[in-house]
């Protein structure tokens, strides 16, 4: 709150450096200040009734970050060439830079894009295609009916097996929506079937009352489609590789605890191809400890905004931010999501679906 004030009257006084407003304003500062304040307080409501009022904080936030950098920028050249700018080029500079970052922020939110890999293994798996996605937050860039599009793209790669790690809805999916896109799944024609897990998101954090549904509501709508819902379970396909799909890490949060990888590998047979589904990448020395081959997760939206997009790495909070890479044996996959929650924006990285071929002997 103390950061949002700040940042209003900061804007406030900075718009009211516009020639335009000292004009109108007769030179008095008190009078421009204000109306650069009436100026700040149009722009954020105006932003609020387009975007919601997380993103026109957004929005804000990143204004006065780079306002502040240009204005930095400008005392720096002003101080160097020693005289001032007869116009107020920070400024210009400001709000031209604001929005076409955002702009491309919402262009790289709101469009999916293909993102691929190709792993090899010495296990007697021969080929597997696997299509992934996560965090699709349903109702954020598209609604119920507009991921059928999306599954339509992923129903286009031929997948053998399509997996959800996670956050396939929100707090603020409605009902509607969430049947919808379950509906697109029961679409999905694949060799061995479609399979979740759940994120931090999906049984919801404000209980049933708050969008009109439980965790148990959406395994019904889930299953009655054909998706098949993981729960710290372990299934053998085709008698060549197995799928472990864990609770999410919230699950300990709440106090409910969740399966450890020991117990979830412990009678299974290391000749075979094992994979984890798990929504929070963050397990993973315990995860290449016990040998398995592969790990899928989501989560961290793949930092979401740069230049901060590897906070969570630094911070420890994950133990991977976005990408492909392998620790011992394990090779881990963490995707930046099909969508996004409430923030409609990313600079840091793009909405993706991803396809995994897997080739052994």
């Amino acid at each position: 709150i103390v950061g949002s004030v700040l940042g209003i009257a900061y804007l406030a006084g900075r718009f009211a450096k516009f020639s335009i407003m000292q004009k109108a304003a007769k030179g008095r500062k008190s009078v421009s200040f204000f109306m650069g304040f009436v100026l700040v307080v149009l722009l954020v409501f105006g932003l609020g009734k387009i975007f919601g009022a997380i993103n026109a904080e957004i929005c804000v936030v990143h204004l006065v970050v780079i306002w502040l950098l240009c204005d930095g920028i400008s005392m720096l050249a002003e101080t160097n060439r020693k005289q001032k700018f007869e116009k107020y080029y920070a400024g210009i500079f400001a709000i031209g830079i604001t929005a076409a970052y955002l702009s491309c922020g919402w262009y790289l939110a709101h469009h999916v894009w293909r993102m691929a890999y190709s792993l090899e293994t010495d296990k007697q798996t021969g080929s597997l295609r696997i299509v992934q996605i996560a965090d699709s937050h349903v109702g954020c860039t598209f609604d119920g009916d507009g991921f059928l599009d999306h599954v339509k793209t992923m129903q286009s790669e031929n997948p053998d097996i399509v997996v959800i790690t996670g956050d396939f809805v929100d707090d603020d999916t409605t009902k509607e929506d969430m049947i919808a896109a379950c509906h697109a799944l029961g679409t999905l024609k694949t060799t061995y079937g479609v399979y979740y897990v759940f994120g931090n998101h999906d049984k919801g954090y404000y209980g049933p009352e708050y969008r009109g549904y439980s965790g148990d509501d959406l395994i019904a709508e889930l299953e009655k489609n054909q998706v098949r819902v993981l729960q710290d379970e372990t299934v053998l396909l085709d008698n060549r590789f197995y799928l472990i799909g864990r609770q999410d890490r919230s699950e300990e949060q709440r106090d409910n605890g969740r399966a450890s990888m020991e117990e979830l590998t412990a009678d299974l047979d290391s000749e075979k191809y094992s994979i984890v589904l798990d929504h929070q990448p963050y397990d993973y020395a315990e995860q290449a400890a016990w040998g398995v081959d592969l790990v899928l997760s989501g989560h961290t939206h793949g930092g979401q905004f740069f230049p901060i997009n590897q906070m969570g790495e630094w911070l420890g909070v994950d133990a991977k931010r976005y990408g492909c890479e392998k620790r011992e044996n394990t090779n881990f996959i963490v995707t930046s999501g099909i969508s996004d929650w409430a923030i409609q924006f990313k600079t840091g990285c793009k909405s993706e679906y991803v396809v995994i071929d897997v080739r052994g002997k």
